[in-house]
């Protein structure tokens, strides 16, 4: 059995459901719920920050959600509009793109880790300075470490910016295979770019198709 509190952290975390088959009863090991008890004193932690005004105007903040022991990250920029209404990360538009892509690769988003470099929207959607990346990216930072992930799949310039600290033009990066903290990172499109440019969609779900193969899936 898994007792209430438990799913009342996952539920905080952003889980929207759980799937009782042996891999999930067998979650609850002492490393499980460790992961789970960090994650939630970093969301903790972010419900409380003013280290930037983003905090001022938001609904809610968005950690991330996800398979806590997946083997891949994708990391993108900031919370959108439906993102800071669900505190959940790419629910709206872009977030479907990524889904669908994702099941193309043959998996379900529920296997992965979703996050962003910033846990607050930005007003009207805009790109977060870098004083916000700066203010916010030890929380990410943290959430790499504790899902050890194979993977970091970086979702568009911010994303790349956040992590590398130095700007890229993702046209140019985009199917890069870099290296950072002993994993993979692996560099393509934010899909709100491909939404702009239906032509990109392909080489963005080969992407996605990349990122699994490169992490062993």
């Amino acid at each position: 059995m898994i007792d209430k509190n438990y799913l009342k952290v996952l539920k905080e975390l952003g889980f929207e459901e759980i799937i009782l088959d042996k891999p999930i009863l067998n979650q609850k090991s002492s490393n499980q719920i460790d992961k789970i008890e960090e994650l939630n004193k970093i969301f903790e932690e972010i419900k409380a920050c003013t280290k930037c005004d983003l905090h001022k105007n938001r609904t809610n903040p968005v950690l991330g959600e996800g398979n806590i022991n997946a083997k891949i990250m994708f990391i993108g920029e900031a919370p959108g509009e439906e993102e800071d209404k669900q505190g959940r990360p790419f629910v709206g538009k872009a977030g479907k793109l990524l889904t669908k892509c994702i099941e193309n690769a043959g998996h379900r988003r529920e296997e992965v880790y979703i996050a962003n470099i910033n846990k607050c929207r930005p007003p009207n959607n805009r790109t977060p300075t870098i004083e916000e990346q700066e203010a916010c990216i030890p929380f990410l930072l943290r959430q790499i470490e504790i899902i050890n992930p194979k993977v970091l799949c970086l979702l568009g310039a911010t994303a790349y910016r956040g992590i590398f600290k130095k700007e890229a033009k993702i046209t140019k990066e985009r199917g890069s295979i870099l290296e950072l903290m002993g994993k993979k990172v692996y560099i393509t499109y934010h899909p709100a770019y491909v939404l702009r440019n239906p032509k990109e969609e392909e080489a963005f779900c080969q992407d996605i198709k990349n990122v699994f193969k490169l992490a062993g899936e």
